[in-house]
């Protein structure tokens, strides 16, 4: 049976239930049995959507999909090191946030929602407003009035109602919640039926790696929306008995907004306040992350790191990539910054040597058309 389940009080709730969080006010995490049958997931196209039995949607014709999800695994070299790369920039708005949104409007869907509200820093507004207009669901996305130009007019062109917000994304989560209490909130980061979208980036890399997890994933943490998605799914293929370890998960911040990595060197029972800076990885540039507990343990019983790169890194690693072909946003790069740190780091350790090393690239360069005349010429 699909339950929610409170964190905080072990409340229980329903999956049918319209809500996305506990009446304590705290967030809720789902219970939910997933199954593997190989054989015909194998059978199935190449989508996210092959997992089914492994995705908590009651009813099939519900699913608002746009055949989302098996993007390629490519080899690509960072500091001398072949590692393999989900592209996660080639989905249908442009990012991985895609995979989460999917499952959650179909559940919106399913419930009988018909208006939603969210918050974001771009990515996951667009995916939100986009599969909310291919749902037919009137959708409200918060953003920081700071945000990308090009991202704006996408949420905008989906036919979704725009409120920009002055100030920080922490300014922007407090107004919509405040839209929340009388419009169902979709959020990617409270909303526990996202993660169970971007935990198949973990089967797919699995699927893709002949049924094995790699050895150490490197990701983006901001609010944790794909590195706990994939925990969850690494954990539910180990329970099935599918494959034998969970790998070490990596996560990375940019310096000047690394509210995890800081409690994560220090230990800290809660999340750490930080002094948050400006900077180009917009997409993680979160001080007060939801779920940041979750995110550090998640990463503590992998026997990962957290990691922070500075801005010139990001930069560097965005403009490596791109003359190498693959042009994606100053957020991506952020990660890709943290697999060359990782590898340096890393590099006199012979154990190493045959390390399966899997990452992302989170979005596409046209997400931040503004940004990248600036960084060309810097």
């Amino acid at each position: 049976m699909t339950q929610l389940i409170c964190q905080k009080c072990s409340a229980v709730y329903g999956a049918d239930d319209p809500r996305w969080r506990c009446s304590c006010g705290h967030v809720l995490d789902l219970h939910f049995e997933p199954a593997f049958p190989l054989d015909k997931i194998k059978q199935r196209k190449p989508s996210m959507w092959r997992y089914r039995e492994a995705i908590p949607i009651d009813a099939d014709a519900g699913i608002v999909s746009f055949d989302e999800g098996f993007t390629p695994l490519i080899e690509v070299n960072i500091a001398g090191k072949a590692v393999l790369v989900k592209q996660e920039q080639l989905f249908s708005t442009g990012s991985f946030k895609d995979r989460g949104a999917s499952v959650l409007i179909s559940q919106v869907k399913a419930l009988g929602i018909r208006e939603v509200a969210a918050d974001s820093s771009g990515n996951a507004g667009s995916a939100i407003a986009a599969y909310c207009a291919a749902a037919g669901i009137s959708c409200h996305i918060f953003v920081p009035a700071y945000t990308s130009p090009g991202k704006l007019a996408q949420i905008q062109l989906y036919g979704a109602t725009l409120n920009k917000i002055p100030g920080t994304r922490e300014d922007t989560a407090h107004a919509v919640l405040a839209a929340a209490e009388t419009i169902y909130y979709a959020s990617h980061y409270w909303n526990p039926f996202f993660f169970h979208g971007t935990k198949t980036f973990a089967y797919e890399t699995c699927e893709q790696l002949g049924w094995k997890a790699p050895d150490t994933v490197i990701l983006a943490a901001g609010n944790g929306s794909l590195l706990l998605g994939s925990y969850i799914g690494f954990n539910e293929l180990l329970q099935a008995g599918i494959i034998e370890k969970i790998p070490r998960l990596i996560g990375i911040q940019p310096e000047n907004c690394a509210p995890l990595v800081k409690g994560f060197k220090e230990n800290s029972i809660e999340i750490p306040g930080i002094q948050k800076k400006e900077t180009i990885a917009e997409g993680i540039a979160v001080a007060t992350p939801i779920r940041g507990k979750q995110i550090l343990d998640a990463v503590k019983q992998t026997g990962g790191d957290m990691m922070a790169v500075s801005e010139s890194e990001i930069k560097q690693s965005l403009k490596e990539m791109c003359r190498k072909g693959h042009y994606i946003e100053p957020t991506s790069a952020a990660v890709i910054a943290g697999v060359n740190r990782y590898i340096l780091n890393h590099r006199q350790q012979k154990s190493t040597a045959n390390e399966v090393i899997v990452s992302v690239f989170t979005g596409h360069g046209l997400k931040a058309g503004g940004k990248m005349p600036d960084i060309l010429n810097k």
